[in-house]
């Protein structure tokens, strides 16, 4: 029994054995969420069991006061079990990275999906960029969940999502998340330990423009620099949300890079 709420999917057919693989999603939703979560990914569970982590205050999980990645990553490990295949998306990557460098020995592979580990890439100038505008920056005022998530979507050109409770929720809980600025990343054991890594990001070039340059280009140098720093592979897809506007082709390329490696 885990601490957080944990979705299983499993669709095999038979009794073949392999890995299962664990997602930890992205702010504003929870682990089988369709708008911005791994809903698309369910055909994955024709091979392996898929565990969707909702992280506290998200989903069927437990609320929290605030929302931590470093709470969020021993979560993750506990979730891992005897080991699995780590799928992270968004601060959710950042809770996955730290799972890692944690218990690098759980993890048979670390896949990234436009990773928010900005302070694993300060040296690239569009990212210290970012960091600079974000920390000197003011956080809360009387805003409420739902004129955050219409900021945070149609405030940047995109759809909004229905403002459901559950959607509401997620976005009060994302409001009041530590901010990942603030998380110190050690890469060395993911690196030292060999950990396959694999890392999914968007071409950016149909995104609004405002989204583009001030979430977008950060993101790829983050993708560019964690797959250097790593020495892992990268994936670009067209688009800006890969894993649902692109669903059948990060499904290939994470069932692939788990075939490798089972």
């Amino acid at each position: 029994m885990t601490a957080v709420h944990v979705t299983e999917w499993d669709d095999r057919e038979g009794t073949a054995e392999a890995p299962p693989a664990v997602f930890v999603h992205n702010i504003m939703t929870w682990g089988d969420d369709p708008e911005f979560g791994f809903a698309w990914q369910r055909p994955l569970a024709a091979g392996r069991r898929l565990l969707l982590m909702d992280r506290r205050g998200y989903g069927d999980s437990p609320d929290t006061a605030r929302s931590d990645f470093e709470v969020d990553a021993g979560d993750v490990v506990e979730v891992l079990g005897e080991g699995a295949h780590l799928v992270g998306h968004g601060n959710g990557a950042v809770a996955a990275l730290l799972a890692t460098a944690r218990r690098p020995d759980l993890v048979r592979s670390l896949a990234l999906i436009q990773p928010s580990a900005f302070t694993a890439a300060a040296d690239r100038p569009v990212v210290a960029d970012l960091l600079a505008r974000v920390r000197s920056g003011v956080r809360g005022g009387d805003v409420t969940p739902e004129q955050y998530l219409r900021a945070s979507t149609e405030g940047l050109g995109m759809r909004m999502p229905e403002p459901t409770p559950r959607r509401l929720r997620a976005v009060d809980t994302s409001m009041r998340e530590r901010p990942v600025w603030e998380a110190e990343i050690p890469l060395e054991p993911v690196r030292d330990a060999a950990v396959p890594v694999l890392v999914i990001c968007g071409t950016w070039e149909d995104a609004p423009a405002a989204y583009r340059e001030h979430v977008g280009l950060p993101l790829v140098a983050v993708a560019e620099s964690l797959t250097d720093s790593l020495g892992g592979s990268l994936v670009r897809l067209p688009g800006y949300y890969p894993h649902t506007q692109r669903p059948a082709d990060v499904n290939a390329a994470l069932r692939d890079f788990w075939d490798t490696r089972t």
